[in-house]
């Protein structure tokens, strides 16, 4: 059974644009992979077409079937984490290992004061 892990420094999962988001991933593989990443992505969720924008990654090089390594990531401005009636748009970190694609996720809220903006409050303001 494939086994991955992503572990973020402080657990935090709320930053603000700019900051550097850092920690560990660790992964336990079935067989040797051929390679593994971490992704920086954001990506929308609710009504419509879902978009998705990788902004960075971090692939390790001659990785073993079983191993950790760190990552660290610098947050863009833009886009901010929201959530509307109709869509929201949700930053995350993936870690991959190829052949066979299994995946860990962890979701993060970016933003300038590092809460994510809620559109549905503000409407008929």
């Amino acid at each position: 059974m494939n086994e991955l892990k992503i572990l973020l420094r402080d657990e935090r999962r709320n930053f603000r644009a700019g900051e550097a988001v850092e920690g560990v991933v660790g992964w336990r593989l079935e067989k040797p992979p051929k390679s593994v990443e971490v992704r920086l992505f954001w990506f929308t969720r609710g009504k419509g077409t879902e978009d998705v924008g990788v902004v960075s990654q971090m692939r390790f090089d001659e990785p073993r079937q079983e191993e950790g390594r760190k990552f660290n990531f610098t947050l863009p401005a833009e886009p901010w984490s929201f959530s509307g009636q109709l869509i929201s748009l949700i930053w995350a970190l993936e870690l991959v290992a190829e052949p066979g694609g299994a995946t860990a996720r962890v979701e993060l809220v970016v933003s300038p004061t590092g809460q994510e903006i809620l559109l549905h409050q503000n409407a008929g303001a």
